[in-house]
Formats: structure tokens, sequence, C-alpha cells
């Protein structure tokens, strides 16, 4: 592509797409042809989110050079999703893949039976590569010179049958991974980033066997949940959450669609006095239980509020929790003033050398680590520091280069006492 020439535009894959693979033969001849062929593989998923309840994958995207584009459709092949591919896996699991944002893929995929030793993710080399956009099409556009048209992402992929529309966009996911994964494993080499990449790629891998167990008190990630002051409020919180979430699994619906994350925080966040419940309806206060889908569960969402309104001080969740990590850096000036210091000092430092390192100061160093470092250090020399990050999960690479860094900070910061 010429300096003011149009990138070329790709609706669909320049090489053929086969049918959707929906029964068992069809699969084992995709295994053999698969077989013949060790070398890397491109891979993604589409899910239903912002429609089903569970993340499953509702359709699969292979590609090898030699074997060409391969779809699969999990949940044909099985009478209760998810499917056992772990036949698939026999050949996959072995090789490399390659992936773009692998961390939203990977949790489906191992719910297939489906596991890599090797990856390349191709968006986060882009990140350590401080590309300033990484998503797959404004990548492929900067780095291969070609335009993807990028229309379904946002559709509902437990739709069936699948229009041949979807089909190329989900085949285009695939297409051009393995010339995008060599252009960016060129320039990580060339900048001296592949070791990073490397660490940063094992993490995801081993990251996946974690993310497969259930979170502790998952009605903790409520979007808005920071609405709410009290810890009978949250009881409350808990309560519609959870009423929710078995209806969404009841229903195998994306939980918002039953009632939006805001309304649990609105209604929660009313109850302002631990000694004194809210009088009136409180369902009523909030826009959100009166649009229709909602307004349908009315009785059970009352029945919420009736629980939570009824538990003793003992049955309420904590504001906080030991391992939520310190409050927002905001409050750290009166909640903890030696802190707040400490943060003056070391998050600039830290950005000052991602600068330097041409990388995003977010994936040099995660921004809840440094965060917890900053509110309680464990020590203020090398080893206390490198000691630290390492427990709070800063990858060798990301301890090599910011420890001498926040040492150094620390060391301008006056020692309590």
């Amino acid at each position: 592509m010429t300096e003011n020439s149009e990138p070329a535009v790709l609706a669909a894959p320049e090489e053929p797409v086969a049918p959707p693979v929906t029964d068992a033969s069809h699969l084992a001849e995709v295994i053999e042809a698969l077989a013949a062929d060790d070398g890397p593989v491109a891979l993604d998923t589409e899910r239903a989110s912002g429609y089903r309840y569970f993340g499953w994958a509702y359709l699969i995207q292979l590609r090898t050079p030699a074997g060409g584009i391969h779809l699969i459709d999990p949940i044909a092949l099985t009478d209760r999703p998810p499917a056992d591919l772990s036949a698939l896996g026999q050949v996959l699991n072995r090789r490399e893949w390659i992936l773009h944002a692998a961390s939203q893929d990977l949790p489906c995929l191992a719910e297939l039976g489906l596991h890599p030793d090797r990856l390349f993710d191709t968006e986060l080399a882009a990140r350590l590569l401080n590309r300033p956009r990484v998503g797959l099409a404004p990548l492929v556009e900067a780095v291969l010179g070609r335009r993807l048209l990028k229309e379904h992402g946002a559709s509902d992929w437990s739709t069936r049958p699948l229009p041949d529309t979807w089909l190329n966009y989900a085949a285009l996911d695939v297409a051009l991974l393995h010339e995008l994964r060599d252009r960016l494993q060129a320039e990580l080499a060339e900048q001296g980033k592949s070791e990073w990449a490397e660490q940063e790629f094992q993490h995801w891998i081993d990251w996946t066997v974690e993310a497969r167990q259930p979170p502790e008190d998952p009605w903790r990630r409520t979007t808005g949940i920071h609405l709410v002051r009290t810890a009978r409020g949250l009881a409350l919180l808990r309560e519609l959450w959870t009423t929710r979430d078995r209806l969404a699994r009841e229903f195998d619906l994306a939980p918002g669609r039953l009632l939006n994350d805001q309304g649990i925080a609105d209604v929660a966040a009313l109850v302002v006095d631990e000694k004194n419940w809210p009088k009136g309806d409180l369902l009523r206060r909030s826009e959100y239980f009166h649009r229709s889908r909602t307004a349908h569960f009315r009785r059970l969402w009352l029945d919420a509020v009736a629980r939570a309104a009824a538990l003793e001080p003992d049955a309420w969740p904590p504001l906080r929790r030991p391992w939520d990590g310190p409050p927002s850096p905001r409050s750290w000036k009166q909640a903890n003033p030696a802190a707040a210091k400490r943060w003056e000092k070391v998050r600039p430092a830290v950005t000052r050398r991602a600068g330097e390192l041409d990388v995003p100061p977010e994936n040099l160093l995660q921004p809840d680590v440094l965060r917890r470092l900053a509110w309680e250090p464990q020590g203020r020399d090398a080893a206390a520091v490198e000691a630290q990050l390492a427990a709070l999960g800063a990858r060798p690479w990301q301890r090599d280069l910011v420890t001498p860094t926040i040492v150094a900070a620390l060391a301008t910061v006056k020692a309590p006492g």
C-alpha cells in the first residue's frame, strides 16, 4: 500500500470458507486435516455476550496456512453445552495458538477441552509495542494495509442458522492472524521485547485455569456498587443480584436483560442508615424496575427486598474485605497520609519509566499492584520490593524493570516515625 492509497477492503476471506462443522463425521475430517500440520493455528470464538447467561462459544474459527479456515459449531455437536472437543484438543493443544485478545477466548475454549501449550496474542503484542490502536481491525489496517469489515461483533451468535454474512465476518477474525503475528513478532524482536511477550503469554495460559474457578462474592462486581455506603445496603444488593442471577441462569438470558446493574445499585444505595430501613416501595424509586421484562418479576424483587430487610446485622456482608486492596488513592490523604506521599512519588516514577521503555504504564505494571505496594510496602530495599511485586503477581520482566525505579522513588519519601 502506498502512502496515499486506500487500504484494500475485505468483506470475506480471500480463501474459501467451508460450511460450519455440525456433526461428528465432519469434525473427524477437520481433526484429520489439522493433524497433518503441526504449525501455529489461528483461533477465535464468537459468544452471545449480552444475550445469553452462559459464556459458551457458539462458533469456533480455526485457520492453518496449509489447511485453510474451518468453522466449528459446538452447539450443534452436543445435546447439552458445553461440548466435549477433547479429540480436537489432542491435535491443537500441543501447538502454538494465535489469538487476538486471548483472555476473552481462552476460558470458553477451556470449557471445551482446548488448552494451548504456547500462545501468541496479537492484541497484547500490540500493547507491548505501544501501538495506539490495538483492536483487530485497526491493527490489521495499520500493519497489513487491509481493512476488515467488522459489522456483526455485537450480534446474537446463539442464532441458528447463522447467516452467511456472519460466517464471513467470523472467518475474517482468523484469516490474517498468521501474517499479523509474523509482523508483530518481528517488531517485538527488533525492540527487544520478545521475552516480555513470552512471559505475558504464559501468564494468560496459566490464568485460564484460575479463571475457571467461580469468583468469590461475584455480586461485588455489580456496576454502581460504589454508590452503596452501608453494609445493610450491600445485603440488599446481594439479595437482588442473587435473585436476578437465578432467573438469568434459568432462562439462559444475560442478567442485564432481566434487570440492569444500575437498578440494583440505585435501590441498594437508598439504604443509608444501618438502623432504619427506608420506608415505602423502594423499587418504585428506580426507573429500571418499571421496564416491562423487569416488572414481570416484580414479586420476586419484592421478596428479595423483604429478605434483606429481615437480615440480622451479623448476616450483612462487610463493606470491604481484606483482600479487596486499598481504597481509591483519592482518599489516601485522609485515610493513610504516608501512603499518599508514597503514591505521589512511585506513580509518576513508574509512568516515566514506561515512557522510556515505550510501553503503556499499565502493561509495565498493573495499576492494582502498584497501588497495593504504595499503600503498604513490605520494605524499601530492592529485595523486599521485588519480593512484594512477585507476591502481587508481577512477572519477572516487570520486576526487573520497575524494582529499581520504585526503590529510588521510595527513598525520596521520609519513612514514618
